[in-house]
């Protein structure tokens, strides 16, 4: 699995509304403030800028506090997550103007997600290797070059661990669609990255 920590995140302090009682704030420090370094790390590959990450996660956690008496999914992290993906998109949109993003792609069909499900994922992406090779910054700026919502999805299921039912909820689109964009992400990673890793191995060679 890609380790997550490819960005140095700050923490930040849980909101500071007066909470409507003792209960409502333990439980949201419980349930959902050990996630937001992975709230981060999402905000910061969707807008691809550490500071307006950090408002996009802030912003993201008042929100999450202030509805938590309305949560009542069975995930606080996908339901946090989804939060932050909306929040990223609306600073997004602000800072554009507009935000306009046409993506053509195909989402499975049952059959594929089928076949796909009855197999397991190798987890052995391009990424993995690039990492154990020390080279954490050339795999953030391959990631960050693969066009949303691909990068969404890699994002989510090789950093963040999710699983393809927790992505399609914090994503809003069909399973099929998310192994579609994941599939499509992995190739595109894979297409930023080998010539880096061709780059390292040719001096790899010089060297001895």
């Amino acid at each position: 699995m890609i380790t997550p920590s490819l960005f140095t995140r700050r923490r930040m302090a849980a909101p500071s509304d007066p909470a409507p009682g003792g209960d409502h704030a333990l439980q949201f420090r419980q349930l959902v403030l050990p996630h937001l370094d992975g709230a981060y790390n999402l905000a910061r590959y969707l807008t691809r800028d550490a500071t307006l990450a950090e408002d996009v996660v802030q912003n993201a956690v008042l929100r999450a506090y202030r509805a938590f008496d309305q949560f009542r999914g069975v995930s606080p992290r996908a339901w946090l997550f989804m939060i932050v993906r909306n929040c990223a998109s609306t600073a997004l949109s602000d800072r554009r103007g507009s935000l306009a993003l046409v993506v053509h792609e195909s989402s499975l069909d049952q059959d594929g997600v089928r076949q796909l499900s009855e197999h397991p994922d190798s987890r052995a992406t391009p990424e993995e290797s690039a990492i154990q090779a020390d080279e954490a910054a050339q795999v953030r700026s391959a990631i960050e070059a693969i066009p949303e919502p691909f990068r969404e999805a890699v994002v989510l299921r090789d950093l963040e661990d999710f699983t393809y039912a927790e992505i399609a909820e914090v994503t809003g689109v069909p399973i099929g669609t998310v192994m579609s964009r994941l599939a499509r992400g992995r190739a595109m990673l894979a297409k930023e990255l080998l010539p880096a890793a061709k780059v390292n191995a040719d001096r790899s060679r010089s060297v001895k």
